[in-house]
C-alpha cells in the first residue's frame, strides 16, 4: 500500500514569530503521488461523510491525471469556497473518516488534493463563465459561509442575488474569525471576488435589522431572504472577575487581530494588549486560534485551560498538535473559578480547581466534576475566554414574527424556513458548528427556496 503524502508544514521556530501559512501546500509531484494512493471505489464511502456532497473520487481522477481545472470543475459543481475547505474543513472527521483505506492504514488526504485544485484554479482562473439570468431577486443577510454558498447557488440557477454584510468586509467568521496563518486574507478574497465576478453583489455596512428591517428588502423587490448572521454572542464562564480588564472574550480578540490589523499597530489604529503570560480557557479550534495568535503577537508563555483531558478536545487533532508544536502549554483537567485584579481593576491571576472526569454526556464525552480543595493560581496579565458563542440576537429581536427556540436560534423547518413564509435561514443562527456545516446547510436552503420561489410563481 502506497505510503500517504503529508502536507509540508514551515518550521515551528520560524512560524510562530509571523502571521503567514504554516502549511505550504503539495508540490506537483506531492499531489500526484498521493492522488494516485485513491482505489476510485464502486460506492465510495467517502462522500456520505461530504456535507457538501462534493464528489470526491472524480476531482481525484482528475488530479492523478494532472489536470487539476478539471478537478475544479468537479468541486464547484457542488462547493463554491473550495480554497477555503481545503484549509479549515474537518476532513478528518467526515469524507477521509469514511475512506476505505482509514480501515487498514491512512484515509487519503481528501483536504490537502481538495486545497491543492483549489490553489490552482486560483492562479489560473476562468472568467469566461456565464449565467443566463431569471430576473428574479434575491437577497442574502450575511456573507459568512452559509451566506456566501447560499447565495453562489443561486446564483447559479439564475437568480439576482444580493449580500448585506453588516462590517466593512465580506466573509464573515471566515475573515474575522480564522487567523491568517490558517486562511490568508489574499486566499479568502480570490473566492469572494469569483462570485462576483459571476453577478453576485456584496453590499457593506449595512446591519439589517436596523439600517434596514427584513420587511424593507421584501419591499425592494426581494422575493425571498436567506438569514446567515451567525453566531457573534460570547459565552462566559460566569465567575467572580470575568469583567476585569485585559480578559478578552475570542471573538473581541480575533476581530481585532484578523480585521482590524492590530498585529500591524500603530500602521493600523487598532490596538489590542499584547501579554506576557497568557492565559486561554477553552478547547476547540477558536481557543487554538486564540493560543497561537497571543504566540504571534510575542507572548512569553501561552497557557491553554481545558476542563477535561486533551482527547475531549473538539479543536482538529492538526491544531493541537500545532499549537504544542509553538510552545502553547496545555493545563488539561482545569477550570476557572474565579479571577484576581490588581488595585487598578487589571486581571493579574486566575484561581483554578482541578477537575476530574465521571459519566459521559449527551455528546458522548464524558462530564467534568471538580476536585475539592484542589484550587491553585496561574499568574496571569491578560486572559483570552474561548468558551463558545450563542446565536446573534439583533436580526431575530428586530424582526417581528421571527421564532427562536429557548436558546436563541432560530426555528426553521425542514426547508430551512422561517415563522415567517419566504424568510429562511441557516448557519450558526440556526445551530451549525462548523464553517463546512455551515456551507451544507446553505446548499440546502438554496434549493429550498428555489422551490418555493418556483411555487410561488405557479400559484399565480
Amino acid at each position: 500500500m502506497l505510503q500517504k503524502i503529508k502536507m509540508p508544514e514551515r518550521d515551528p521556530k520560524i512560524r510562530k514569530k509571523d502571521f503567514k501559512q504554516v502549511n505550504s501546500g503539495y508540490s506537483q509531484e506531492e499531489m500526484l503521488k498521493e492522488a494516485i494512493r485513491c482505489l476510485q471505489c464502486k460506492n465510495p464511502m467517502c462522500r456520505s461523510g461530504c456535507p457538501v456532497e462534493i464528489n470526491i473520487p472524480s476531482f481525484i481522477k482528475f488530479l492523478a491525471r494532472n489536470k487539476p481545472g478539471k478537478a475544479v470543475e468537479v468541486l464547484k459543481q457542488k462547493n463554491n469556497l473550495p480554497v477555503v475547505c481545503g484549509r479549515v474543513c474537518p476532513q478528518e472527521n467526515q469524507c477521509e473518516k469514511f475512506c476505505i483505506l482509514s480501515k487498514k492504514g491512512e484515509s487519503i488526504c481528501i483536504g490537502n488534493l481538495e486545497r491543492y485544485a483549489a490553489d490552482f484554479a486560483a492562479e489560473n482562473p476562468d472568467d469566461n463563465i456565464t449565467i443566463k439570468k431569471n430576473g428574479i431577486k434575491i437577497v442574502v443577510v450575511g456573507s459568512g459561509p452559509a451566506g456566501l454558498t447560499c447565495g453562489g447557488d443561486l446564483l447559479k440557477m439564475g437568480y439576482d442575488v444580493t449580500i448585506y454584510e453588516s462590517l466593512h468586509d465580506s466573509g464573515g467568521v471566515l475573515r474575522y474569525g480564522i487567523p491568517e496563518f490558517r486562511l490568508p486574507k489574499e486566499v479568502l478574497d480570490t473566492e469572494i471576488n469569483s462570485l462576483k465576478k459571476l453577478g453576485m453583489k456584496i453590499v457593506l455596512n449595512t446591519l439589517v435589522g436596523r439600517t434596514k428591517t427584513v420587511r424593507d428588502l421584501f419591499s425592494e423587490g426581494y422575493k425571498a431572504v436567506f438569514v446567515a448572521v451567525g453566531a457573534g454572542l460570547p459565552v462566559f464562564p460566569r465567575v467572580p472577575g470575568e469583567n476585569l480588564n485585559r480578559i478578552y472574550c475570542a471573538n473581541e480578540f480575533l476581530v481585532r487581530v484578523n480585521l482590524m490589523h492590530s498585529y500591524d499597530f500603530p500602521a493600523y489604529d487598532t490596538p489590542v494588549y499584547k501579554g506576557k503570560n497568557v492565559v486561554v480557557v477553552g478547547g476547540g479550534n477558536t481557543a487554538m486560534d486564540s493560543a497561537r495568535t497571543a504566540v504571534r503577537l510575542g507572548a512569553e508563555s501561552v497557557k491553554l485551560i481545558y476542563r477535561r483531558t486533551e482527547n475531549e478536545m473538539p479543536a482538529r487533532k492538526e491544531e493541537r498538535l500545532h499549537a504544542k508544536e509553538e510552545g502553547v502549554e496545555f493545563i488539561i483537567l482545569t477550570n476557572p473559578v474565579k479571577f484576581v485584579g490588581d488595585e487598578t481593576k487589571f486581571v493579574k491571576s486566575v484561581e483554578c480547581v482541578k477537575m476530574e472526569l465521571g459519566e459521559s454526556d449527551d455528546s458522548g464525552r464524558r462530564r467534568s466534576h471538580k476536585v475539592e480543595g484542589s484550587n491553585y493560581t496561574i499568574e496571569t496579565d491578560m486572559v483570552i475566554l474561548a468558551l463558545g458563542v450563542h446565536p446573534n440576537p439583533i436580526l431575530p429581536s428586530l424582526t417581528e414574527g421571527l421564532n427562536t427556540d429557548s436558546q436563541g436560534y432560530l426555528v426553521i423547518d425542514n426547508n430551512y424556513m422561517t415563522s415567517i413564509p419566504g424568510i429562511f435561514a441557516g448557519g450558526d443562527i440556526v445551530g451549525g458548528n462548523t464553517v463546512i456545516e455551515a456551507m451544507g446547510m446553505g446548499k440546502k436552503a438554496a434549493k429550498a427556496m428555489a422551490e418555493y420561489i418556483h411555487l410561488i410563481k405557479c400559484s399565480l
